[in-house]
């Protein structure tokens, strides 16, 4: 048997009854495409009581066709990353049910009992367990796919596992190079071109992002998800699932940390020039500050539990190590912040947080806001001794002017 695209929505469902046990032989089912549909294939099986998800992945990037080939083996990256994932942190992942080599698909929970985090903080909903689980999560998915854990034999064999190279490509010209000058991929607010085009005459910055993409390129630190941003986590009152793990790949753990933050700083920009009472903005604003703050703490404090506890290289059980190590981290973490903020503020792909401010001269004010926010914590990363003090110039930006 050889890949066959599901042609429909019969197919989704035969396909949904062969490899789930949870739905009943003789029940009604209905199928509804969800997901914003760019790369894959996604479909909510639905019966009376239950429903599950599929993932389909095609050879080729879905909105454009095959002009861009893409490996189906990125859908293979993803099954296997969720299931590492659900070793360390089983209730913040979908579970996989099945997981097709043939036909390129993943079986998996459904979620829909969570809302997508770019909407809930645009809406500025207040989520009180966020931070903390996005914190836990990023530590001990970190953690225990690094050397800080594994043996040699084991790291090496998860890094020939996760080798992504179509996806990782993406990644790279989209964060490190596209923004930095004028590429034909780049979407500019109009109001915004002088800035962008300062930026784009930035030496120094433009050796910064240089760095931190050879760490990119060459650092096989941990398993990353690879692409965690807020549209990637769904939440609610009570916990959230991170999904979409498809840019897996080993690399620096700073990225992953990065990317999340960085998503919590284009909210805060966002919010300056959003709809609603200016006193309830400045408020989310500071919730989401103090997020970033709970984020990072909770990190730390896991990895050095961790390391503590588990580590059995007795050169790097040393305090000192710990302090070294978290303090690099974090230099690193704010660094791909600064990359996310400013890739998706001139690059190709931009977020509701921004893109939902209606008058494009307000929405260009927030977007100059993204990029001195964006360049602050790339040229300034390796100033801050703790999250705090990162933190509290960020609030001097957005309150003291």
């Amino acid at each position: 048997m050889s890949f066959r695209q599901f042609s429909s929505d019969a197919d989704v469902i035969a396909f949904a009854r062969q490899h789930s046990d949870l739905l009943s032989a003789d029940e009604p089912l209905r199928v509804e495409e969800i997901g914003d549909g760019n790369i894959n294939f996604v479909y909510r099986v639905s019966g009376a009581s239950t429903s599950l998800i599929i993932k389909q992945a095609l050879p080729y990037i879905r909105i454009i066709g095959e002009g861009w080939p893409l490996s189906q083996d990125r859908i293979r990256i993803e099954a296997e990353a969720l299931q590492l994932e659900a070793k360390h942190c089983p209730d913040l992942v979908p579970e996989v049910y099945h997981y097709d080599a043939e036909q390129c698909a993943i079986v998996m929970e459904d979620i829909s009992a969570y809302d997508n985090l770019r909407n809930v903080m645009v809406a500025r909903q207040k989520l009180p367990l966020l931070a903390e689980h996005l914190g836990r999560f990023l530590a001990d998915t970190l953690f225990y796919t690094s050397d800080l854990y594994l043996d040699a034999h084991a790291k090496k064999a998860l890094v020939k596992s996760f080798i992504n190279p179509d996806l990782c490509k993406i990644s790279e010209e989209l964060f490190f190079w596209d923004p930095y000058c004028d590429h034909e991929r780049n979407s500019i607010n109009e109001y915004l071109r002088p800035d962008a085009e300062r930026l784009w005459q930035d030496e120094a910055l433009k050796l910064e992002v240089a760095q931190l993409k050879m760490k990119f390129l060459n650092q096989a630190e941990a398993l990353l998800h690879g692409d965690l941003h807020a549209g990637s986590v769904f939440a609610n009152a009570s916990g959230c699932k991170i999904i979409d793990p498809e840019f897996a790949y080993v690399g620096p753990a700073g990225f992953d940390i990065g990317s999340i933050i960085g998503n919590y700083v284009l909210n805060i920009a966002g919010q300056s020039n959003l709809p609603g009472d200016q006193a309830e903005r400045q408020d989310y604003q500071q919730w989401l500050l103090d997020g970033i703050n709970i984020l990072w703490n909770t990190i730390a404090q896991r990895f050095r539990q961790h390391i503590r506890d588990e580590t059995t290289d007795p050169s790097l059980q040393q305090a000192a190590f710990a302090d070294w190590y978290l303090s690099s981290l974090l230099a690193d973490s704010l660094g791909y912040a600064g990359t996310e903020v400013i890739r998706r503020t001139i690059g190709l792909a931009h977020v509701l947080d921004i893109e939902s401010i209606e008058d494009a001269q307000q929405r260009a004010e927030s977007e100059r806001l993204a990029l001195t926010l964006g360049q602050l914590l790339i040229k300034e990363r390796a100033s801050f001794s703790h999250i705090e003090a990162l933190t509290a110039k960020l609030a001097e930006q957005l309150f003291c002017h």
